[in-house]
């Protein structure tokens, strides 16, 4: 199992914008992609103006595969293009994570 753990960071007071956004054009596409999204957060504490999402994969090659389908389909480059647009966001963080074997995380 592979995580993809994105972090994002909004221009102060462009958060809730920039979340309607995606919930109206990026959400449906990425889902119809990459499947449920193991969570998906908005910070209440620390690093304020960012959210969370957290994206489970089979392996790198199943990560690539669906991203790249992903990227083709022209809703998801509406989104971006809109997001681009918006200038909501600042920083984007990715980090690729493995589960401790001790502690495996379990989907229903």
């Amino acid at each position: 199992m592979l995580l993809d753990v994105r972090t994002y960071t909004c221009r102060p007071g462009r958060l809730k914008p920039q979340l309607d956004l995606y919930e109206k054009l990026g959400f449906a596409a990425q889902k119809r992609h990459l499947g449920e999204p193991l969570a998906f957060l908005v910070t209440e504490s620390g690093a304020l103006n960012t959210y969370v999402h957290i994206w489970v994969y089979e392996n790198a090659g199943d990560r690539e595969k669906k991203r790249a389908a992903m990227l083709a389909d022209p809703e998801w480059q509406a989104f971006i293009a809109a997001s681009a647009a918006e200038g909501n966001l600042v920083a984007q963080e990715t980090k690729l994570m493995n589960p401790a074997s001790f502690a495996p995380i379990k989907r229903s």
